[in-house]
């Protein structure tokens, strides 16, 4: 059977996706663990997961990509990166260069590291990725001159994903998106504010900031995420999905766990599941 040229994907909770798409089956920051409910058990934040794990990174196979925008826990996930590299021994592992040494300490293969910075796009097989800059809740540069913190765009055949990893608005971020036509766009939306900022909680979009960017910058599509993780740091989704609708949100929808997102020409496409 030949591969769908549709864009299919999953989201597995968090920030995390699985993505197929011509023949390619990629991850971006899967947390398929409970290694921070480990971690932080009986602290003020004991990060005790409101959903289950979806699947096990050891029965995810066939994986081509995995793809990490940071060095936080739920995104460079210790309790899931070494289960897929042993599941998937062809797979390579993209992080920023800056946590490049956390990611191998968290199980990725040295072998098959590949270090990311913004603005040096880079060949992975039949994608190509374009790192930019992403602002969580500020721009941060290491000792070596590194971002800390990336989105990715993601060219899959035709098509071109952008996850921006964990993200707020910055001056610059739409003039960094501007060579790219997105297809769809994947914006966490759990917002912030002074409290959390103050407990070490860092931000992101809020949800009126992230549908201003899906207008200004274009994009086709947008899936919001980044909520029903931790109850210490998410949205209530029935509001945000009201919100949305009252605002005439078009494109820009939730994510929804289990669903099948689609963009492409079977008859089931349309941003739908």
């Amino acid at each position: 059977m030949a591969a769908s040229p549709d864009l299919r994907v999953w989201w597995l909770g968090q920030a995390g996706f699985l993505v197929e798409c011509a023949g390619i089956r990629l991850l971006v920051d899967p947390y398929l663990s409970d290694s921070l409910g480990q971690k932080y058990r009986g602290t003020r934040f004991p990060h005790v997961r409101m959903a289950d794990i979806p699947v096990h990174p050891a029965e995810l196979c066939d994986i081509d990509l995995v793809l990490s925008t940071h060095g936080h826990g739920d995104h460079l996930d210790p309790g899931s990166l070494g289960p897929l590299a042993v599941a998937n021994p062809e797979c390579h592992f993209i992080v920023p260069a800056s946590c490049a040494a956390k990611a191998i300490e968290r199980g990725v293969p040295r072998d098959r590291l590949i270090g990311a910075d913004a603005f040096a796009s880079l060949s992975a097989g039949e994608a190509t990725i374009h790192p930019i800059p992403s602002a969580h809740e500020s721009l941060e540069i290491d000792e070596a001159g590194h971002h800390r913190f990336l989105g990715y765009v993601i060219e899959l055949g035709s098509w071109r994903l952008f996850h921006a990893g964990d993200a707020c608005p910055y001056p610059g971020l739409l003039a960094n998106l501007a060579p790219y036509a997105i297809d769809l766009a994947l914006l966490p939306v759990n917002g912030r504010d002074d409290s959390r900022r103050l407990a070490g909680i860092a931000g992101n979009f809020s949800l009126d900031e992230a549908l201003s960017l899906a207008r200004d910058a274009g994009f086709a599509a947008t899936l919001g995420h980044h909520f029903g993780m931790f109850a210490f740091n998410t949205i209530d989704p029935a509001e945000a999905r009201n919100w949305l609708a009252a605002h005439g949100s078009g494109s820009f929808i939730l994510a929804e766990a289990g669903a099948c997102h689609v963009l492409g020409a079977s008859p089931e496409s349309g941003l739908g599941h």
